[in-house]
């Protein structure tokens, strides 16, 4: 119906790889940034990644995706001023009973006065991102409401040991390689 309504105009298409199921057991290498690439989450200073509150935020339910998707393994994370970088890696294996974090309702519970995840009740990258996302935003608001992520986020499929240890290289020096990352760009708060 939308197909026909709009002919497609306002249909972005998916940036996610259209021959891969991204419920899949695997690794992937995960970049999400702020809208207009705002300093959000701090600053670089003497070589080292100062958080802000935003950014503190950031890391801790980053930390969390595991004890809401249980297939989840995290492997080297950052939080960097604008973007995050990370990897998941999905065992399915390792599937339990998924931890609900909502009413009947599909509100929100609240604990200890923050927002939790809403458990979207899939278990693929996409999922997960969105859920991590709309946890930090819905935390983020409480301080500074003007947060906002860029729409999308990229993905790369880890396809061999030796593309995950670069890219767990990269992400371990990302904040000494900050000042030459395609991702910098200052606009703060």
């Amino acid at each position: 119906m939308e197909d026909k309504l709009f002919n497609n105009k306002y249909r972005i298409p998916s940036a996610r790889l259209q021959t891969w199921d991204y419920a899949n057991d695997g690794a992937y290498f995960i970049t999400i940034c702020t809208k207009n690439r705002t300093h959000y989450f701090g600053e670089i200073k003497n070589d080292a990644m100062q958080l802000s509150t935003t950014g503190a935020l950031a890391a801790h339910y980053w930390n969390e995706i595991p004890n809401h998707f249980p297939m989840v393994t995290l492997a080297n994370f950052i939080v960097m001023p604008n973007h995050v970088h990370g990897i998941i890696i999905i065992n399915n294996e390792t599937r339990h009973c998924l931890v609900s974090t909502h009413d009947g309702n599909n509100n929100l519970d609240k604990t200890e006065g923050q927002l939790r995840y809403q458990n979207q009740g899939k278990n693929t990258v996409s999922s997960i991102v969105g859920s991590y996302k709309s946890v930090l935003t819905k935390n983020a608001r409480l301080t500074n409401p003007n947060f906002a992520w860029q729409a999308r986020f990229y993905d790369i499929i880890i396809k061999d040991e030796i593309a995950y240890n670069n890219i767990q290289h990269y992400i371990a020096n990302n904040v000494l390689t900050w000042a030459n990352d395609q991702l910098y760009k200052y606009t703060t708060v």
